[in-house]
């Protein structure tokens, strides 16, 4: 993943305290990532960013829609998100890894901070575990056709249908006599 230059923020040229930087993420900013969970959605991101002497403070704030396949009738709709969260963005002499998930760490030489994965993960993390129409608010039901079609397919309707010839069979009957 290449970083993505609308989702920087340069931070060594702020004063100390508090400043509110504005985003919008859509289909292209999910495109920019290969193996995303989500490919559609329109999100607006504000991201408070809180510059102390030693470190940053991110409140992200994101509001929106993504689009989502239903894992039931297999139709597209559209999910409402909204996610608020914090991440702390701390300054050391090396590039150190850190153990705690809301800490982000930067080398004291970088002048700026690119956002564009955490909002990826941020909305990645969202996603629901099992996705269904009647996730989106708008009391939109399945898709009935596509429902009685996976119905047929299904084990039992076949199995039935098996007893069902099985029933016309006298073979059948006779040996159902031996038990």
């Amino acid at each position: 993943m290449k970083p993505i230059k609308q989702f920087t923020i340069p931070f060594t040229g702020l004063k100390i305290g508090k400043h509110q930087f504005d985003f919008e993420v859509d289909n292209t900013f999910f495109d920019s990532f290969e193996y995303s969970l989500v490919k559609k959605g329109n999100l607006k991101v504000g991201i408070e960013l809180d510059k102390q002497e030693t470190m940053l403070l991110l409140y992200f704030d994101i509001q929106g829609t993504i689009v989502l396949d239903c894992d039931k009738c297999l139709s597209e709709f559209n999910a409402p998100i909204s996610i608020k969260e914090r991440q702390i963005v701390k300054f050391a002499e090396d590039e150190l890894e850190s153990d705690d998930l809301e800490i982000i760490v930067l080398n004291r030489k970088e002048s700026e901070l690119d956002v564009s994965l955490p909002i990826y993960e941020l909305i990645n993390v969202s996603v629901p575990y099992i996705k269904a129409c009647v996730q989106d608010g708008s009391g939109q039901k399945c898709d009935e056709e596509m429902i009685a079609r996976l119905e047929s397919f299904s084990i039992n309707t076949q199995q039935e249908q098996q007893e069902e010839n099985n029933d016309n069979d006298p073979r059948w009957a006779a040996l159902k006599k031996l038990k």
